[in-house]
């Protein structure tokens, strides 16, 4: 569950916003700042880190607009704005190749791995599949809140816009591992027989 430390932010941000929406961005900023200083303090590399820099941009972002705009109607659609960050900073770390995920895989695997192909592979994945869960997640919240279908709809889609990338990142690796192996083996055997 390390990778969801990353989402701290974000996750201060939906719950103070309740006091407003200000305060819930003045709060996931603080969150976003403290956390990459914790990180730099325990000797973890910034690099690599897109998540948590798109996270600091977006609530510094969100925070002069939230406290100079407090009425403004953006703040009907701050749910779907942030999970639409959330998906744009995804795909922009694809597109970059720098899947967000590989800075917290990283923090999980041996060294001996980061530089493999399969590493590397699994982590564009399984960005992937987080990106898809965020654009999703977004269009279905500006849906929720153009209609006004209210609250409890909200939080049916933002709950599982996290729980099904959740699991998803917690059995694919080892499914992936497990087929790379498989046919790592048959290739193998294959090359055995041609050489007999």
């Amino acid at each position: 569950m390390n990778y969801l430390r990353s989402f701290v932010p974000w996750l201060v941000f939906a719950g103070v916003s309740t006091a407003g929406w200000q305060w819930g961005a003045l709060a996931g900023l603080v969150a976003s700042v403290v956390l990459l200083i914790a990180d730099r303090a325990t000797g973890l590399s910034l690099e690599n880190r897109l998540l948590e820099y798109g996270t600091i941009v977006y609530f510094l972002g969100l925070s002069v607009l939230a406290f100079t705009r407090p009425e403004s109607d953006l703040q009907l659609y701050s749910g779907a704005m942030s999970v639409g960050w959330l998906a744009l900073i995804s795909w922009v770390s694809i597109a970059v190749r720098r899947p967000f995920t590989l800075a917290i895989a990283r923090g999980m695997a041996p060294p001996e791995v980061w530089d493999t192909p399969l590493f590397r592979r699994i982590n564009v994945v399984i960005t992937a599949a987080w990106a898809l869960s965020f654009t999703l997640s977004a269009l279905a919240q500006v849906a929720i809140s153009a209609y006004g279908l209210g609250t409890v709809f909200s939080i049916v889609v933002q709950v599982a816009g996290f729980v099904l990338p959740v699991r998803f990142t917690a059995t694919y690796p080892d499914r992936a591992r497990a087929r790379f192996l498989q046919q790592s083996g048959a290739r193998f055997n294959a090359q055995e027989g041609m050489a007999s």
